[in-house]
């Protein structure tokens, strides 16, 4: 609303008349502004007589703005372009999301998917406020005040209340490191892992159940060399040439791509693993929450 002194008027009113003009009439105006023509006449009509002035002569031929109009019409024109740009700011500025997003994962999920990730995503998106915490142990996502929980595992999780989105599905492959298989020659078949040093994840997993390309399955024991429950220490100890391990493709690429680790019968896998993220109903739908959920899924 715009209010100078003694006159009043719609700002709606200005931007009629702007289209009125810049169409060359009420009739195509009308059309471009999904509005009947009579509207489009009576609001022009009010808009004068607020003013108390003719803007336009207008007969049933003609549409032509008076001296007056065509000042008004510059200055109007100027208004109705600076408030849209107004409104422009205030749209994007909802649309930008903003504040804090506080997200937990297991130690692998953050080294090898979220740790190359998230710094893309904030100098994306500057005003988002992330905050990593990283941990093994089971979080309460709710109980804890967490918006984004991201979860690795070889089965289907549980029917919960949170929403679950997929954000990796890979493969889990048989590697060691050229020197090992340069020692131990590399396995054909995977009865001959039989005769090789495993790297285990723990005492009861001592019998790998590969799974060719084709569909076979077959179950292999090799000889126990290492155990752990962690990862990243399987993985170290493949490259450092202490026998063949079972890893996910996204943790033993980087290795593989540098040398350090070699494929193990390629067309077989162990398996595969999901990478799920899971978030409360309520915080599911914040903007914030929501677009890192769809970066990370989207990447």
């Amino acid at each position: 609303m715009i209010v100078n002194d003694d006159m009043r008027f719609n700002f709606n009113d200005l931007h009629i008349f702007v289209q009125a003009v810049e169409n060359g009439g009420f009739a195509v105006a009308a059309r471009q502004l999904g509005i009947p023509k009579s509207t489009i006449s009576k609001r022009v009509a009010e808009l004068e007589a607020d003013l108390g002035i003719r803007l336009i002569h207008r007969t049933s031929r003609s549409f032509v703005l008076t001296d007056v109009g065509r000042d008004f019409y510059d200055h109007a024109r100027a208004a109705v372009i600076e408030a849209e740009a107004a409104e422009g700011v205030v749209q994007r500025r909802q649309a930008e999301p903003q504040g804090l997003v506080r997200i937990t994962a297991s130690v692998p999920v953050a080294q090898f998917h979220l740790a190359d990730r998230l710094p893309v995503l904030a100098r994306a998106y500057p005003k988002l406020d992330l905050q990593l915490h990283i941990t093994d142990r089971f979080v309460d996502l709710v109980r804890e005040g967490f918006d984004i929980a991201v979860r690795s595992h070889f089965a289907p999780l549980p029917d919960s209340d949170l929403v679950q989105r997929r954000m990796t599905v890979e493969r889990i492959t048989l590697v060691a490191s050229p020197e090992y298989l340069a020692n131990r020659g590399m396995p054909e078949h995977p009865d001959d892992i039989v005769g090789h040093d495993g790297l285990l994840t723990g005492p009861a997993s001592k019998t790998w159940r590969l799974t060719h390309k084709d569909g076979r399955e077959v179950q292999v024991t090799p000889a126990s060399r290492l155990v752990a429950d962690e990862s990243m220490v399987l993985l170290k100890a493949a490259a450092a040439g202490l026998g063949i391990a079972c890893l996910p493709e996204a943790m033993s690429a980087p290795l593989v791509g540098a040398g350090e680790l070699a494929a193990v019968l390629p067309d077989w896998s162990a398996g595969s693993v999901t990478s799920t993220i899971l978030t409360p109903h309520r915080r599911s739908e914040l903007p914030a929450v929501r677009t890192v959920i769809d970066f990370l899924v989207g990447g």
